[in-house]
């Protein structure tokens, strides 16, 4: 499969022309990680995004990097999350250009990756800017289910309680 066709199945590259599809692919890198491979960690600085072609990757927290009583009863980082063809993350260090908000592990062998380096995708939005206009739309898009799916998780933590035997 191209680069263009695995880009065309992602979100975060939704309604874009073949010649905005071709210039990303132009600046894309293939990369194949093996199960168990820590793709990137956790509070380290971010600039790269990543779209699954083929494989799996889990999104992991460390809650003993925030503390609290809760982070005593986990023994490592928990997966909130595992990702499949189609899916992209790294987004969140394109928007902030801060540290990840999360670990990315590969969960499955031979799981093939297009990585875009953020600033070489930020130069490309900047010299077409219905390009980039079309890309941060649906990266807020994209980060704005994301942030709803974790609300809905948050609520289900909060709120859910076993029912009482009657």
């Amino acid at each position: 499969m191209s680069h263009v066709n695995a880009l065309k199945r992602t979100d975060i590259f939704f309604d874009l022309s073949p010649a905005h599809l071709e210039m990303i692919s132009a600046i894309c890198q293939e990369r194949v990680a093996r199960a168990g491979e820590i793709i990137f960690d956790e509070n380290t600085p971010g600039n790269e995004l990543f779209v699954i072609v083929r494989g799996e990757v889990e999104i992991l927290l460390d809650p003993s990097l925030v503390g609290g009583s809760n982070s005593r009863k986990t023994t490592g980082p928990v997966t909130i999350a595992t990702l499949r063809d189609g899916q992209t993350f790294g987004e969140v260090s394109l928007v902030d250009r801060g540290l990840r908000s999360a670990s990315a592990r590969c969960a499955a062998d031979h799981t093939r990756l297009l990585v875009i380096a953020s600033q070489k995708l930020l130069g490309l939005c900047e010299g077409s800017p219905d390009l980039g206009y079309r890309i941060m739309r649906n990266v807020a898009a994209d980060l704005a289910l994301k942030i709803r799916n974790s609300d809905l998780a948050i609520r289900e933590q909060l709120f859910w309680r076993p029912r009482q035997a009657i």
